[in-house]
């Protein structure tokens, strides 16, 4: 579906389409849902019976608060991934050994599904950056050129690693105290 194909979804449809999807762009949104959907599995399981014709199996365990909590912190982790993007990295470092802890405590990290979602959700969470603005919104013409080099042009005395004698006179050294 394109862009322009919005007309047979109507046009609040569509516009409410679009502002989603910048709202989803400017966080880490798969690592925040990755994150709530591992810790769904975790939280149900040591709560939940399984029936198989006339008997039914309880696989609660004896740390089933413990999963509890594990779960929800993990929901907690992904929303605030959603609503927090600032925080990510902490947020995802605090999924990830969520989802570590829930192996021990949660009959194997809700089966091993909660655990690896929670993991990726973490992973995600802490690889996320958020993008560059094209190269026509710059707000600093410095931004626009390479690091370190004044006005974005390379001149005779400049280098890309930052350290040009034109920048501050100390050509990389500096000196501490």
């Amino acid at each position: 579906m394109s862009a322009e194909a919005h007309a047979g979804l109507g046009p609040k449809l569509g516009h409410m389409r679009q502002s989603f999807r910048g709202w989803r762009g400017q966080r880490p949104f798969w690592g925040g849902l990755l994150s709530i959907l591992g810790g769904i599995p975790i939280m149900y399981f040591p709560y939940a019976n399984l029936t198989l014709g006339s008997m039914t199996i309880r696989m609660a365990t004896t740390a089933g608060a413990g999963s509890l909590i594990i779960g929800v912190l993990l929901v907690v982790l992904g929303l605030t991934m959603w609503f927090q993007p600032h925080s990510r990295v902490f947020a995802g470092v605090a999924a990830i050994l969520l989802a570590l802890v829930s192996l021990v405590v949660s009959n194997f990290g809700g089966f091993v599904i909660g655990f690896l979602l929670a993991l990726v959700g973490g992973a995600l969470g802490v690889s996320w950056a958020p993008g560059r603005p094209a190269e026509g919104q710059a707000a600093d013409p410095k931004a626009a050129g390479a690091p370190g080099v004044a006005g974005g042009a390379l001149g005779a005395n400049d280098d890309v690693s930052g350290t040009s004698p034109d920048d501050d006179g100390t050509n990389g050294r500096h000196r501490a105290g």
